[in-house]
């Protein structure tokens, strides 16, 4: 699929059925759970979900900046598809883009989530210009605003319809990159090593990325070293054809070691859970950009463990946006 200039998409698979996504999106008692990047609340004025309604609110920004909001309803077909214009305050604001998101039921082997499936949502932003979605797409970096849709995934995990609960931590960016290229990066320990670290910090790795293998790894910063092994589930590479390519997968299993590689706790954390499940996914967005997906989820945690998880996802927010930064200029060279 080729991009059009003026565009900025988005592509998430969630692990929830479609109705259930589509609840959480339009009724405002969910959406003010999770719309807005982190650290933002949300105030709703007005919402009259139907064709020409429109949806009034405010986003409270950590800092105490108040951001109003206009959203005019254009289509809406329950459950598959709502088309709206996004303006800047009010109604009489013009539009500042275009917004069509489609929501599609997953099946099979990709979509094994509760109620048997999952959920694929694919919105596009239209603005006017090339220009002006550029522009548009690095404010929502610099604002966070794709964690947005991070928050979204976590909030449908620990949404009471799920079953059991599931506190998870989401992140997700987009790489202009094929997927074939953002995938090896992934899977070459090397690669992997000149990037993972954050920023101001080295790592040295020893071991395989393949299914049943460990990666053993040293980082070394300016909180001392730290020593670490992932233990691979899953390694799945994408699937390509002359149309698009499938989503690929990499699993493992995450854990703090000591020096000689057995199992330790976190150095400073001795209430952070002694395994992380991290599942990190590759969608193809464009023929020549990638969103990429990182989910860790703590297990067989105790509760005081993973609200330790739970109140550190700011800092997982930051840290893990050093390394996609780094990985970002890794795919430039």
């Amino acid at each position: 699929m080729q991009a059009k200039p003026n565009e900025i998409r988005i592509v998430r698979v969630y692990d929830a059925p479609v109705a259930l996504v589509w609840d959480v999106w339009t009724d405002p008692r969910h959406v003010a759970r999770w719309w807005g990047p982190r650290g933002f609340t949300l105030t709703t004025h007005h919402k009259d979900f139907r064709v020409g309604g429109h949806w009034r609110y405010t986003m409270h920004g950590p800092d105490g900046k108040d951001w109003p909001n206009y959203t005019r309803y254009l289509e809406i077909v329950p459950n598959e598809k709502m088309v709206y214009d996004h303006g800047a305050s009010d109604e009489n604001a013009p539009p500042l883009f275009r917004v069509t998101v489609f929501f599609s039921e997953l099946k099979g082997p990709a979509g094994s989530g509760p109620a048997g499936s999952k959920t694929q949502m694919d919105m596009t932003m239209a603005l006017a210009t090339a220009e002006a979605a550029e522009q548009t797409r690095q404010f929502i970096k610099q604002a966070g605003g794709n964690s947005t849709w991070d928050r979204l995934a976590e909030y449908l995990g620990e949404h009471p319809f799920q079953g059991q609960a599931k506190r998870a931590f989401f992140i997700s960016r987009s790489f202009k990159a094929p997927i074939a290229r953002v995938f090896e990066m992934w899977r070459d320990p090397q690669h992997l090593a000149k990037w993972m670290a954050p920023r101001g910090a080295s790592m040295t790795v020893r071991g395989d990325i393949a299914p049943g293998k460990s990666l053993y790894s040293t980082m070394k910063g300016e909180h001392g070293t730290m020593h670490g092994r992932a233990t691979y589930r899953e390694v799945s590479p994408p699937i390509t054809s002359e149309v698009h390519a499938e989503q690929a997968r990499i699993v493992y299993e995450q854990q703090f070691t000591d020096e000689q590689g057995q199992v330790a706790r976190h150095p400073m954390a001795p209430t952070w859970p002694e395994t992380l499940l991290t599942t990190v996914t590759f969608v193809e967005e464009w023929s020549n950009e990638t969103r990429v997906t990182i989910e860790w989820e703590p297990l067989e945690a105790s509760e005081g463990e993973i609200q330790t998880f739970v109140d550190a996802r700011s800092g997982m927010t930051a840290g893990w946006t050093s390394s996609l930064d780094q990985f970002e200029e890794a795919l430039r060279v």
